[in-house]
C-alpha cells in the first residue's frame, strides 16, 4: 500500500513484515546472521576457492560401478545399473566373461521389470580383468559366498580409497573376510553386507535377456564402519531404485547371525539324511525339502537357532551397547520375511510347511537305479552353507564359550558328508578351517581379536540406565509461535516464539525440574521455536 508492505493480506506472505520484522536488526536476528562473524570472515586471510564447484549434474559427477558374477542376479544388476551409470561386469569364473560378451555382442541387454516394463542397456565392458577395480566407486558382489574371498583378493591391489564394496548377500562373516583379504587397505574402504538379494529374478536368454519376477519391499544392510552408512545407503539405494528400501542394520555381526542358510539348509539336510532318519536306501521319489520338515527336523532347527541366540546374548553381554536385534530366531525370520503368506505361522515347522513359495521344492537328489533317488550330500546346502555359515557360528561360539551341542552334531555329520575337516574334538581347528568363514580361519581366537576384526567397539555413550527394558518418555510441545498469533500455517517455516510462547517454555522447564526429571537422551527439532 503506497509502496509499503503493510496491506491487509501481508500475513499471507513470506515478507519479513508478515512476522512483525521491520528493522534490519530484527531481520538479521530472525535469519540468525551474526554481523560480527560475517565481518570477521570477510577480513580473513584464508584464500577463497579459485574455481567454482561443478554444476549439479551427473556429467560433472562421474560414478562407476562394478558388478561381479555372471548368474541371474549379476546380470539383472548389470542391466539395471547400466541404465544410469558407467557399469562394468566382472566374472573371474573360467571363461564366463568372454562367453557373456560374445552372447551379447553389439546388442543391448533386455531386462523385463516386475512391473512389465522392458528396459534396455549395455554395460561398458564385460571382463575377467580385476584391474578394472581401479575405476570403481562401488563394487557389487552377486556371486556365491564361497567366491567372495577370491574377488576381494583379486581387486585389493587396484581399489582406490573410499570404494564401497557391497555383498548381496554377505552371508556370515563377510566383513571379517573382507578385512583379512585387504589387510591395511580395508580401513580406507567401506563394506556393506546385505541379508539377501533385492529381487527374485531369472535370465530368460543367458547373457542377453532377464526378468525380475518380484522385488522385495525392504532389505536389511549393515555398513562397516557404521559411520559410513549414509554414504553407502545413498549409493546403493540410488543403484537399485525406490524398491527395495534399504533398511539400516546396526552392524554386520547382526547380518551374519541372521543368515538363515547357515541353519536351515544344513539343519533340514541333517534332519532327513542323518543315520537316525535314513537307512542309506534309495527312495522312490524326492522328499519335499521345506514343506517336508517334520517334528524331528524342527527340533534340529530350533536347537541350532537357540544356540545362535545364545551367541548373540553373550556378545551383547560382553560388549556394552552392542545391538544384535537383527540376529533373530528362525521363526522370527519367517515372520519378518513372509508375513501374510503362510497359512499357519504358529511354529517354525508350520511356517515352513505352509509357505506357498516353497511349494514342490524337494531335497537335492541324484538319480539311482530303477528310477529311484539318492540324496546329493555334496550339494551347496552343505558344501557352501556349512563352511560360509555354520562354521562362523560355531567358531564365534567357541570363542565366547557358548555350548553348542546341536551345532556340533550337525557339523560333524556335514563335514564327513563333504569330505572336509573343520572341527576336531569339538574345536574349530581342522585341516580345512582356512576354507571357512570361522574366525579361526584368519587366526582369530579371542574376543578382543574378533571385535577388532569386526570393527566392534563398546558403545560407551549409551548410559547404563538404557540397559533397562523399561523407559520413561517425555514429549514436549513448543510454545506459542509468532505465526500462531497471526493464524498462519507454519510447517517447516522457522519462526520465533511469541512472548507468551517463551513464558510457556520457561514454565515447562520449571515443571520438569520440580518433578525430578533427569534425561539420558534428548532429541529436538532444529527449528528455533523448539530449541
Amino acid at each position: 500500500v503506497d509502496g509499503k508492505m503493510c496491506g491487509s493480506d501481508i500475513g499471507r506472505t513470506r515478507a519479513p513484515q508478515a512476522t512483525g520484522i521491520t528493522t534490519l536488526d530484527d531481520f538479521l536476528k530472525a535469519s540468525k546472521i551474526d554481523k560480527a562473524a560475517v565481518a570477521a570472515e570477510a577480513a580473513s586471510t584464508v584464500p577463497k576457492p579459485e574455481k567454482k564447484p561443478p554444476a549439479e549434474s551427473e556429467e560433472k559427477n562421474p560414478f562407476c560401478v562394478l558388478v561381479c558374477g555372471g548368474g541371474n542376479a549379476a546380470q539383472v544388476a548389470t542391466a539395471m545399473f547400466a541404465l544410469r551409470y558407467p557399469t562394468i561386469a566382472v566374472s573371474l569364473y573360467a571363461d564366463e566373461a568372454a562367453k557373456w560378451k560374445e552372447a551379447l555382442g553389439d546388442d543391448d541387454y533386455e531386462l523385463t521389470l516386475d512391473t512389465g516394463k522392458v528396459v534396455k542397456s549395455k554395460p561398458d565392458d564385460i571382463t575377467n580383468d580385476p584391474s578394472v577395480a581401479a575405476k570403481a566407486d562401488a563394487i557389487v558382489l552377486a556371486v556365491p559366498s564361497f567366491a567372495h574371498g577370491q574377488y576381494f583378493e583379486a581387486f585389493a591391489p587396484y581399489m582406490k580409497p573410499g570404494t564401497l564394496v557391497a555383498c548381496m548377500p554377505a552371508r556370515s562373516g563377510g566383513d571379517i573376510l573382507f578385512a583379512a583379504k585387504l589387510g591395511a587397505k580395508a580401513k580406507d574402504m567401506v563394506f556393506m553386507g546385505f541379508e539377501t538379494l533385492p529381487w527374485a529374478c531369472r535370465f530368460t536368454e543367458w547373457g542377453r535377456k532377464a526378468t525380475i519376477l518380484g522385488t522385495k519391499g525392504s532389505i536389511l544392510a549393515a555398513v562397516t564402519p557404521p559411520t559410513k552408512f549414509p554414504q553407502a545407503f545413498a549409493i546403493l539405494q540410488g543403484c537399485v531404485g525406490v524398491f527395495p528400501h534399504v533398511v539400516e542394520s546396526p552392524n554386520n555381526l547382526g547380518i551374519s547371525l541372521r543368515n538363515p542358510g547357515a541353519q536351515i539348509h544344513p539343519g533340514v539336510m541333517f534332519g532327513r539324511w542323518c543315520p537316525e532318519k535314513w537307512d542309506g536306501a534309495s527312495l522312490p521319489e524326492k522328499p519335499l525339502f521345506y514343506q517336508g520338515v517334520d517334528e524331528f527336523s524342527e527340533g534340529v532347527l530350533n536347537g541350532l537357532t537357540n544356540e545362535v541366540q545364545a551367541i548373540a546374548r553373550r556378545m551383547e553381554e560382553m560388549v556394552p551397547g552392542l545391538d544384535l536385534r537383527d540376529g533373530c530366531t528362525l521363526h522370527q525370520w519367517y515372520l519378518d520375511s513372509y508375513a501374510g503368506q503362510m497359512t499357519d505361522d504358529s511354529s517354525l515347522r508350520m511356517c515352513m510347511n505352509t509357505n506357498p513359495g516353497y511349494h514342490g521344492l524337494t531335497h537335492p537328489c541324484q538319480d539311482a537305479d530303477h528310477g529311484k533317488f539318492m540324496p546329493d550330500l555334496r550339494y551347496r546346502y552343505l558344501t557352501e552353507d556349512v563352511p560360509t555359515g555354520m562354521c562362523f557360528n560355531k567358531g564365534l561360539g567357541e570363542i565366547l564359550g557358548v555350548p553348542m551341542p546341536m551345532t556340533d552334531k550337525v557339523l560333524a555329520w556335514a563335514q564327513e558328508c563333504i569330505g572336509m575337516s573343520f572341527m576336531v574334538d569339538g574345536k574349530m581347528c581342522g585341516s580345512d578351517i582356512g576354507k571357512t568363514r570361522a574366525p579361526q580361519a584368519t587366526g582369530i581366537t579371542t574376543l578382543a581379536a574378533f571385535c577388532k576384526a569386526a570393527a566392534i567397539e563398546p558403545v560407551t555413550s549409551v548410559p547404563k540406565s538404557l540397559a533397562s527394558p523399561n523407559f520413561k518418555v517425555v514429549f514436549l510441545r513448543h510454545g506459542e509461535s509468532v505465526w500462531n498469533v497471526a493464524n498462519i500455517f507454519t510447517g517447516w517455516a522457522d519462526v520465533d516464539l511469541s512472548p507468551a510462547g517463551e513464558l510457556e517454555a520457561i514454565e515447562a522447564g520449571k515443571c520438569l525440574k520440580q518433578n525430578g526429571f533427569k534425561f539420558d537422551v534428548v532429541f529436538t527439532s532444529v527449528l528455533r521455536r523448539s530449541i
